[in-house]
């Protein structure tokens, strides 16, 4: 691998992670750095804004659900053509699940892997002294991973500043940055992360003002001389038939793309077009079929939850995609199941009709969160892989199945530690679904 990396990653979730990212990423473009962007663990959302701070299409690197080979081809092909690699974590450093040390998902196992060093950004509102601590713990914690340095956040004062930095200084720890409390900073939110990036008008100007507040609270010549060179366990480029990625379901894929459906995975259409398939976007909300050339249709994750009036009004859309259901497969992922059901619930509890291909109906106002890894035994062959094989990937929703139907379960599904799942998806004739989201072979 060419370039040399770092991890920015945090104590806890909500610490600042993705704002030090992104003013990272933003400001060293700005500088004329080739710089590239990862993500760790199963998230959609943030790579979108990765790609929008670098003008270059982001990756997940996730240690759980991707066998060791596809993770390495997938950082190798990353890390090719950038100066510098920056690999924002998930949750805490450490957290993950338990089993094989290096696969827990943790964003340490790829710090451990790659051999990089870790900006930790502590929030230190609430605290003083009492950071260094936290900083001790981190720099002992796994003798493989090692810190780079400290940026504080959320900073009260140039007092608060000076009483942390003292006490972390002790530690021989350097302190790269301080950003002072400014809740304008932060980014919109809603129930499955931030508002995502296509969806702000004002994007370029909100990373323009982190790429100033990191030009002026960071020390970016001191950050970059702490990024390490890359171990390079791979080549870049991977054979997709050993790798663990998961092959084309088609030759030519009708692929749902609009504010209702985005949830993909950047390293599944990468892989999906470099091993010749032709991928179709469509949008439902502007009422667009699947396009009749293709030969197979993928409807993924999204917030369907949000547009479900828009959907249920949809009838070029509804009555295109029963009419490509007769003779060729249709999948859809968590979102995109929620619509091949009957129905559909909104916020309000008002039940809307959706396209009726799965007997299901689910709910967004009687919610519970499901999240977790998941390992899928698939009973039948479908677009996502053969009869009896093996899939990882994860689960991530607040709607509830209020109608199971009776179409035939689609995969016996398990937990990252091995316990049953309820919700096994549904197979009726050409039509699979599940809340489940592929990421890998297992």
């Amino acid at each position: 691998m060419s370039a040399r990396g770092l991890i920015v990653s945090a104590p806890r979730s909500g610490a600042g992670k993705t704002t030090v990212t992104l003013g990272l990423l933003a400001a060293l473009k700005k500088r004329g750095v080739a710089v590239r962007a990862a993500k760790s663990g199963p998230d959609y959302i943030d790579p979108a804004f990765h790609a929008a701070a670098t003008a270059k299409s982001g990756v997940n690197l996730d240690s759980w659900a991707m066998p060791p080979a596809l993770l390495d081809a997938l950082a190798a092909d990353v890390a090719r053509d950038a100066e510098l690699l920056v690999i924002e974590g998930a949750m805490g450093l450490f957290d993950g699940v338990a089993g094989e040390r290096g696969r827990t998902g943790a964003a340490a196992d790829l710090a451990a892997r790659f051999g990089l060093p870790v900006l930790l950004v502590l929030d230190v509102s609430g605290q003083s002294q009492s950071a260094a601590a936290i900083v001790a713990g981190f720099a002992s914690y796994d003798p493989a991973v090692r810190l780079a340095g400290v940026i504080l956040n959320r900073v009260g004062s140039e007092r608060h500043r000076a009483l942390v930095a003292d006490a972390i200084a002790r530690l021989n720890v350097p302190i790269l940055g301080a950003i002072p409390r400014d809740d304008t900073l932060a980014l919109p939110e809603r129930h499955l992360g931030l508002v995502q990036a296509r969806e702000h008008s004002d994007l370029a100007a909100r990373l323009a003002r982190l790429a100033e507040m990191a030009e002026k609270h960071f020390d970016l010549d001191a950050i970059c001389a702490a990024a390490a060179p890359m171990d390079a366990p791979v080549k870049p480029g991977h054979d997709e038939g050993n790798s663990g990625a998961l092959p084309p379901p088609g030759q030519r894929i009708a692929l749902a793309s609009d504010a209702a459906f985005s949830f993909m995975y950047p390293h599944l259409l990468d892989g999906w077009r470099n091993a010749g398939a032709e991928i179709s976007l469509f949008s439902p909300l502007a009422d667009e079929p699947p396009p009749e050339p293709c030969d197979m249709c993928w409807l993924p994750g999204g917030y369907p939850e949000l547009h479900a009036g828009a959907l249920a009004a949809a009838q070029k859309f509804r009555d295109g995609l029963a009419r490509f259901a007769r003779t060729r497969p249709v999948h859809g992922e968590c979102g995109g199941y929620m619509v091949l059901g009957e129905g559909l619930a909104d916020a309000d509890g008002v039940r809307h009709a959706m396209v009726g291909l799965l007997g299901h109906a689910t709910s967004f106002a009687r919610r519970k969160l499901h999240l977790g890894y998941r390992e899928a035994r698939l009973r039948d062959a479908c677009p996502i892989g053969g009869a009896g094989g093996v899939i990882r990937g994860h689960e991530f929703h607040h709607a509830t199945l209020i109608e199971p139907g009776n179409d035939a379960p689609l995969a016996e599904i398990t937990d990252a530690q091995g316990r049953a799942v309820a919700e096994a998806g549904s197979r009726r004739g050409n039509v699979t679904g599940t809340f489940f989201h592929a990421i890998a072979r297992g």
